[in-house]
């Protein structure tokens, strides 16, 4: 089965996506020594405010670390976790678009 070039381009993007979350959510934890989540934006203020592009581009990691977690500890249901999947991929694929996008324009491609 031969995969078709835009397939294939759609399948990196996610990867890059995927892997640019874990690369900054990984790298907020180890700079702050704090797990890096959505209740970063309870605080609110500047903190809240400095956290948005860390948690918008590291969302996907976030999402699939606290469902994986979740079915783990808590025995969430199996379509809990297949939503939460769908979810994390779509925004993985949006989020390494324009990773790529920003790459290709620094490069002058």
């Amino acid at each position: 089965m031969a995969l078709s070039p835009m397939a294939l381009e759609n399948l990196q993007t996610l990867v890059l996506g995927l892997a640019f979350a874990g690369l900054l959510a990984t790298g907020f934890e180890v700079l702050t020594a704090r797990r890096a989540s959505f209740g970063l934006l309870q605080g609110g203020g500047l903190p809240a405010l400095a956290a948005l592009p860390v948690l918008a581009f590291g969302a996907p990691f976030i999402i699939l670390r606290n469902t994986v977690r979740g079915r783990r500890i808590e025995g969430r249901p199996v379509p809990f976790v297949m939503l939460a999947t769908m979810i994390a991929c779509g925004w993985s694929l949006v989020s390494g678009r324009l990773v790529l996008d920003l790459a290709h324009l620094v490069a002058g491609a």
